[in-house]
């Protein structure tokens, strides 16, 4: 046999549980056993023909089974672990962080008879007699002893024989070997991170069956890019507070982990940490920090439908199509002024969406692009908050993170495909792909579908939170002596007033221009077999309805005599059948609530999907009787 396993390879892991990554590991090779696939890892046996030890090979080894490198009875090398305790159980089991293989499979597993001068473990016969008999040649004794039966014992087994007696800060006396994000689980012992907080929440108090208390959440990432989220409850909590910062680097052990709930998780990780009183933070002041890898989950800007109003929040990366100078927000819970600037991004898959930055990176990273704006750079954005505004929107976080032209493949890629192809070619809006079609992946005109009598005979819908539904029916109403725009900023959309003098001044920018445009506001009935209700419509939905802007059919409204064409343009938009999405919100107006029906977006009827539409209804009508 040319490769063989280490003697005593078992022995010499469970002596040195967690190696240090400085040091020099003993050459460690194994026979793998039993190698099974458990959800997206591998596990094994490790053998060394003596003794086993369950094993767990990490999920960035998996490639290697997959071709076929690593395969049932071959030999690997084992060049990093972390030996763990199973809870439940008196077991020991290893998780192989890397390994390389030596030798493909054998034909058989190895092992190895178990002799007490080798081993050093004193190992007792189940019997010690003697049978004596003389030999009739020449007489002399001959002492003839059974064969030694060995007692099988588990490597945890002789662990805690070989160190059982000793002290507790004997047997933890090693030097701190840090562990990544992504090799952490519920079923792991004791371990230790390095990372940095990279998000903070403030302190919060809750109520429940249980009693009153408080709880507050951090977002850690380590250096590989991985992040993870840690939650403390009440001591832990108010232990915890001030002492987790903003941007520093902590060494973090004693915690536990369980597996996440998806719906309040806004970080890529199966697992979520908690730290409680006992827990271990201890700032990383004296050492080198470091600046986390970036790690980015992309999603193609005409598939963020799904994720409209979630909690999850996204990752995209686009080419700058605009940029938008600095606005001037004012917030409605204290009157406080921020800045906002919005850019445009574009990718491959042909649509555009606008994102919303907010503060510094308005100010800062904003500015850049705006710089840059006409060499079209390419943008990838961590962490935004998908919203409705204009059908699908992003807004960034105090979280988000933006990187101007990264050094990544998604980049170099986009950036062929825009130098190549992408500057000529016709993009559209995400936002008006909330059409009849439902390949775009948004929420589809045939979702939540509903008659108008459903709306208006529900005067609590919308109570708690907006709710949105899909309808179709025909405008056939647009009052012309109402007021149909306002005024707005060409830079922000804003309302503006007549400045002293000459122009118009926009409160959100903070500045006179000479120029402004007309945007539409426009309230009209929506009439289907069901029912009438009045809803209102903003400029981009309204321009679809109507067929023009604002600016167009004013003026249309200042030219007179017959045949008006502002009055036939209007008659025009009336008993038009369309699709509309629309949300529904209670409002009180002279101490009366009444429903507000907003159309978030419209688009045309198109009879051949519509009709498959209704086929569709019809067979859950007759499965249903």
């Amino acid at each position: 046999m040319g490769q063989s396993v280490t003697p005593d390879a078992i022995l010499a892991i469970i002596a040195n549980p967690s190696p240090d990554s400085s040091s020099a590991l003993p050459d460690i090779v194994v026979q793998v056993v039993d190698l099974k696939q458990t959800g997206t890892k591998y596990m094994f046996t490790a053998s060394d023909g003596k003794m086993k030890l369950k094993s767990i090979l990490q999920s960035c080894l998996s490639s290697e089974v997959i071709s076929g490198n690593i395969q049932n009875l071959g030999l690997i090398r084992i060049l990093d672990y972390s030996l763990n305790d199973i809870p439940t159980k008196n077991e020991k089991y290893i998780i192989v962080t890397k390994c390389e293989a030596v030798s493909p499979p054998l034909d058989i597993e190895i092992k190895m008879e178990m002799k007490s001068e080798e081993s050093g473990i004193l190992l007792k016969p189940k019997q010690e007699m003697e049978v004596k008999s003389e030999a009739n040649s020449g007489g002399t004794g001959i002492v003839l002893k059974p064969k030694q039966v060995v007692a099988t014992k588990s490597a945890a087994q002789i662990f805690h024989e070989q160190n059982g007696n000793m002290a507790p800060s004997a047997r933890m006396a090693m030097t701190r070997r840090v562990h990544p994000l992504v090799s952490l689980n519920p079923y792991q012992g004791n371990w230790t991170i390095k990372v940095r907080v990279t998000g903070k929440a403030t302190m919060r108090t809750y109520k429940n069956a249980r009693g009153e208390g408080c709880v507050f959440n951090v977002e850690l990432t380590d250096e590989d890019g991985t992040q993870i989220q840690a939650t403390m409850f009440n001591e832990a909590a108010r232990k915890f507070f001030d002492r987790f910062q903003m941007g520093k680097v902590y060494y973090i052990s004693k915690g536990t982990l369980k597996v996440a709930n998806k719906q309040f998780m806004t970080l890529q990780n199966d697992y979520e940490m908690t730290l409680n009183e006992n827990s271990e933070v201890e700032e990383a002041s004296n050492e080198a920090t470091f600046i986390p890898e970036t790690k980015f989950n992309f999603i193609p800007i005409d598939q963020l439908g799904p994720y409209v109003n979630q909690k999850a929040l996204v990752d995209v990366v686009g080419v700058v199509q605009s940029v938008s100078p600095t606005m001037s927000i004012r917030r409605k819970i204290n009157n406080d002024t921020i800045p906002k600037r919005d850019i445009t991004i574009a990718d491959e898959t042909k649509k555009t969406v606008v994102v919303s930055l907010w503060n510094d990176l308005a100010t800062t990273v904003g500015q850049e692009l705006l710089d840059i704006a006409d060499k079209s750079p390419v943008v990838a954005i961590k962490s935004l908050r998908v919203g409705d505004f204009q059908g699908v929107s992003l807004s960034a976080l105090s979280k988000s993170i933006v990187v101007i032209n990264p050094d990544i493949p998604e980049s170099k890629k986009l950036r062929s495909w825009y130098d190549s192809e992408g500057k000529e070619t016709s993009m559209a809006s995400i936002g008006s792909g909330m059409s009849s079609s439902t390949t775009s992946g948004t929420r589809s005109m045939y979702s939540d579908r509903v008659s108008l009598s459903h709306i208006t005979s529900n005067p609590s819908l919308g109570e708690d939170k907006p709710v949105f539904f899909s309808i179709r029916a025909y405008v056939s109403l647009i009052k012309p002596d109402q007021t149909m725009w306002y005024k707005a900023c060409k830079t922000c959309n804003k309302k503006v007033t007549e400045a002293i003098g000459s122009g118009y001044w926009c409160e959100g920018c903070q500045k006179n221009d000479e120029e402004c445009c007309l945007r539409y506001i426009l309230a009209l009935k929506l009439s289907d077999s069901s029912g009438e209700a009045w809803v209102s419509a903003f400029n981009e939905q309204a321009e679809k309805i109507i067929g023009c802007s604002a600016d167009e059919l004013d003026k249309m409204k200042s030219q007179e005599g017959e045949g008006n064409p502002f009055q036939l343009k209007l008659k025009e938009a009336t008993w038009v059948p369309h699709l509309f999405r629309v949300s529904v919100t209670p409002q009180e107006y002279n101490n009366e609530k009444r429903q507000r029906i907003t159309i978030r977006a419209v688009a045309p009827v198109d009879f051949a999907a519509e009709s498959k539409f209704m086929l569709e209804q019809i067979s859950k009508m007759k499965l249903s009787q």
